[in-house]
């Protein structure tokens, strides 16, 4: 019997790594009826079904699979994005709660749980855990990089900046980093430094195109117009709608003159 149930977890463990979840679910089944309170086949299954888009039964083995082990991070995230594809934010949120009540070390629960806050407008909260997740673990960068996020839209573009930077001290490479780093230092008219890192940001990424407009955009707030034409015409290289053509183009014509 044994042999039986480890042969038909192998097969339901291939099916679903080749996305055959149907046959998945039928075999994980398999195995379950020898084994009805596995905690882990359980999720699995309901894993095969969210995959199907079967929600209602993605959902049922999910909170099955919890009250055998409700201490699976895993399924916390599993049933929580369900709830999330149907907009059931709310109980999204009720259940990553219970989570964090239960293990308020698990920083996967705390960052899931600070996106649904903030997907719910309760920025206060989001940022709390993510405070929580950096006291547990100050390297966290996501943790960095979603608080200079909500910082930046609350408007308080210093704190934003400040966290964007804790995580460049460790991420060189990542044009849309930088990027979001110079839209807020030229939200906080640090215009210098809104210039360096989008330099930096094509640097990374020469055909990173969003950069190349906004230097000419800073440059010829600067009057420096013979670079704003230069970074102007570098982003005319790009495959851009006809529109956007005409209106740098007329804009080249006007501050060249």
């Amino acid at each position: 019997m044994e042999n039986e149930i480890n042969s038909n977890l192998q097969s339901a463990l291939d099916y679903f790594k080749s996305a055959d979840y149907e046959k998945a679910a039928e075999t994980f089944l398999l195995v379950l009826e020898e084994d009805k309170n596995n905690p882990n086949i359980l999720n699995n299954i309901g894993l095969c079904y969210s995959k199907l888009a079967k929600d209602d039964l993605a959902v049922e083995y999910f909170i099955k699979a919890l009250s055998f082990n409700p201490k699976s991070v895993q399924t916390y995230i599993n049933l929580s994005d369900v709830y999330f594809r149907n907009k059931n934010i709310i109980d999204a949120i009720n259940l990553l709660e219970n989570g964090v009540t239960l293990m308020p070390s698990e920083i996967a629960l705390k960052h899931y749980l600070s996106r649904f806050y903030l997907e719910d407008c309760r920025y206060d909260l989001a940022m709390d855990q993510l405070f929580e997740i950096l006291d547990l673990d100050s390297d966290n960068l996501d943790a960095y990089w979603d608080l200079g996020n909500i910082q930046f839209e609350l408007g308080d573009y210093d704190s934003a900046v400040d966290n964007y930077e804790n995580v460049l001290e460790k991420v060189t490479d990542n044009a849309v980093l930088y990027y979001q780093t110079a839209i807020a230092y030229e939200a906080n008219d640090n215009i210098d430094k809104a210039i360096s890192n989008h330099l930096k940001a094509i640097s990374a990424n020469e055909n990173f195109h969003p950069s190349y407009k906004k230097l000419g955009i800073l440059f010829m707030a600067r009057n420096d117009n013979e670079s704003a034409v230069e970074y102007f015409q570098d982003y005319l290289n790009f495959d851009l709608p006809d529109e956007e053509k005409k209106n740098i183009n007329d804009l080249i014509s006007r501050i060249s003159k």
